[in-house]
């Protein structure tokens, strides 16, 4: 239990010293209007209160991807929470502040925009396409995860529930963000703490199971997978939303829309990741503790990350709990499934230059997206979730490299997202290239060497392009920024 209190002691430290760190690198402006006043229209740009938008930002950024990610990630040991630590703090938190400050100061403007604006035109056409398709697999996984453990609960065929989750994303997806999202969020939110800490609790008050009983310090810097599976660069893929995921950067423009102030901004979006990275550990520590390693884990979770949510659900909180907390992972994929599609609607709004006050004009964007995502329910459940991980990262690496432009146009700190940038760029990259699946299939050290040298020779060109590129205003900001 030591491990695991020290581990989250580290997440909320974080958030109250590299967190304010970070938010006066960007430099706040309290006196700055925020496009939920300068652009109100009663659909997607609505003010809302702190902690309504925390609320939404968190269930709009969790998923299945906290749950999911680091129950498999837990296959390799301990050293999945040093990640999930690590990458929390220094790169996710990080990325989602600036996906979330970055759209404020740009009228709300999602990351393709953001892209185009500091990477140039190009990254901006690479994003369109990228970011749609990655909220597409998102929306399908956060589908098929969801109606999966609903048939599981119920006994129905899952193509039922299937349907049912597509209905409720098409209205979610048109109707103004305060209608369904700003009022049925925040009692989500409650029933995502209650899963969480009910969980945590029990475990810890179990008499069969302890949370991390034989745990020693060295496990955290070794590779404990039973099957001998490498843990570079596959466990920085596998735990995505728990540490790092450029999915957020698709939905922190919803919420950089009804942010009321910038001095919101570090409790929004680098506090959510925060939130997010404790629900992560939580997880990862249950899979352990509950099968006893990750021999037991292996073993129990038989392919399908769902069975550990269900066994260690009902086994710790009986059957009552555990229908509440198997409640609160099945809500977690839809309420990011709806803002996924939202997200889509939105950056395709931008590209066609489309506003979105009148019905019809986002059903017309809304509903080839849903016939799309209604054909990749067809595909095997395994081929998009691995094709979403890849995808995922390398739209974070993406994001991160557009927050150091910026910050490099600004002369300011651009290490605090250069440094995660780099790093991510290099699992992308080896990862690629020595994946035989979704890659080259090249050996590991060549695709490592490879993955190393292009993201330094990325970084320079970056640095040497885009340092004190543009002139600033008398208040430190480009000229063309709202």
């Amino acid at each position: 239990m030591m491990w695991f209190l020290l581990c989250v002691g580290l997440l909320i430290g974080g958030y109250f010293i590299y967190g304010t760190f970070v938010e006066k690198v960007f430099g706040i402006n309290e006196k700055r209007q925020t496009p939920a006043f300068s652009q109100t229209d009663g659909v997607d740009y609505v003010p809302m209160s702190k902690g309504k938008v925390y609320l939404i930002q968190l269930l709009n950024i969790a998923g299945v991807g906290p749950i999911f990610g680091p129950i498999l990630g837990a296959l390799y040991g301990p050293a999945a929470m040093l990640w999930i630590v690590i990458g929390c703090i220094f790169a996710g938190a990080v990325h989602d502040y600036f996906s979330g400050m970055l759209s404020v100061r740009n009228g709300g403007q999602s990351v393709p925009n953001l892209a185009g604006k500091y990477l140039g035109k190009s990254a901006k056409h690479f994003m369109n396409v990228f970011a749609i398709i990655l909220l597409l697999l998102v929306g399908v996984v956060f589908i098929s995860a969801p109606a999966g453990l609903l048939g599981k609960l119920t006994g129905w065929d899952v193509s039922i529930f299937v349907a049912i989750i597509f209905v409720y994303y098409l209205i979610a997806t048109v109707v103004p963000v305060d209608k369904i999202i700003g009022r049925l969020y925040p009692f989500f939110g409650a029933l995502l703490f209650f899963m969480s800490f009910g969980l945590a609790f029990a475990i810890m008050l179990s008499s069969e199971h302890s949370l991390l009983p034989n745990v020693q310090a060295g496990d955290f810097f070794q590779n404990l997978n039973p099957k001998d599976m490498p843990l570079w660069p596959a466990l920085f893929i596998t735990i995505a939303c728990g540490a790092i995921s450029g999915f957020h950067a698709t939905q922190s423009p919803l919420m950089a829309r009804c942010v009321e102030n910038e001095k919101n901004g570090r409790f929004v979006f680098f506090g959510a990741m925060i939130g997010e990275g404790i629900i992560a550990l939580l997880w990862c520590a249950i899979a352990l503790s509950y099968f006893h390693g990750v021999e037991g884990l292996s073993t129990g979770m038989a392919g399908n990350p769902a069975n550990v949510v269900y066994e260690a659900s009902t086994g710790l909180l009986g059957a009552v709990g555990g229908f509440m907390a198997i409640l609160g992972v099945i809500i977690l994929p839809i309420t990011s499934g709806d803002t996924a599609f939202r997200s889509a609607r939105l950056i395709l709004a931008e590209f066609f230059k489309m506003p979105q006050v009148a019905l019809p004009k986002r059903l017309v964007l809304a509903i080839p997206l849903f016939v799309i995502g209604g054909l990749l329910t067809q595909v095997d459940f395994g081929v998009i979730w691995r094709y979403f991980g890849v995808a995922n990262q390398a739209t974070a690496v993406l994001m991160l490299w557009t927050a150091s432009a910026y910050l490099l146009r600004h002369n300011k700190l651009h290490w605090i997202t250069t440094i995660p940038a780099m790093f991510m760029t290099t699992v992308v990259i080896t990862f690629l290239l020595n994946s035989a699946t979704l890659g080259a299939g090249l050996p590991m050290t060549l695709s490592t060497i490879a993955g190393s040298i292009s993201t330094l020779v990325i970084t320079a060109l970056l640095i040497v392009k885009t340092k004190g590129k543009g002139e600033v205003d008398s208040d430190g900001e480009l000229p063309d920024e709202a």
